[in-house]
């Protein structure tokens, strides 16, 4: 059976500049691992028993970047599914959208990850390595683009 793990792509809005686009002031969080080879990913983790998949995604997002749901706005008609083996068994990881109310909220940390950036699209493709990831976070932003 595959694994299953949920976790949310979180993004906020800076005050953009007068003469930039709306989307030009999103940034991406992602958090960068304190195992394996250190890689760059959404907050995210295993299902637990009887938790749903929202459920997950939002204590995972709670245990690793210290952000409680309250803190987050879900974004409505944004669902996404990647597939990928890890150590030779498929893996289905289920991504949600999510907005900071406040883009100045404080990130806290577990001991899962060392570092953490918010990052605007295009360095967060450079820093998320597998291509799936960046062609998800480039389908974000088309849809938050899309929403202006």
């Amino acid at each position: 059976m595959a694994v299953r793990a949920c976790g949310l792509i979180i993004y906020r809005r800076l005050q953009p500049a007068p003469s930039s686009k709306v989307t030009d002031s999103i940034e991406y969080l992602l958090l960068q691992t304190s195992y394996g080879t250190h890689h760059w990913t959404p907050p995210k983790g295993h299902v637990d028993p009887g938790e749903d998949d929202l459920q997950t995604a939002f204590r995972e997002t709670q245990e690793e970047a210290g952000l409680q749901a309250s803190q987050l706005s879900l974004i409505e008609g944004y669902k996404k599914e990647l597939h990928y083996p890890v150590h030779g068994k498929p893996k289905t990881v289920v991504y949600w959208l999510a907005e900071m109310k406040d883009c100045n909220t404080e990130i806290k940390l577990s001991e899962e990850h060392q570092a953490f950036q918010w990052l605007k699209l295009e360095d967060a493709c450079k820093f998320a390595e597998y291509e799936d990831m960046q062609a998800m976070l480039k389908e974000v932003h088309q849809f938050l683009c899309s929403r202006e």
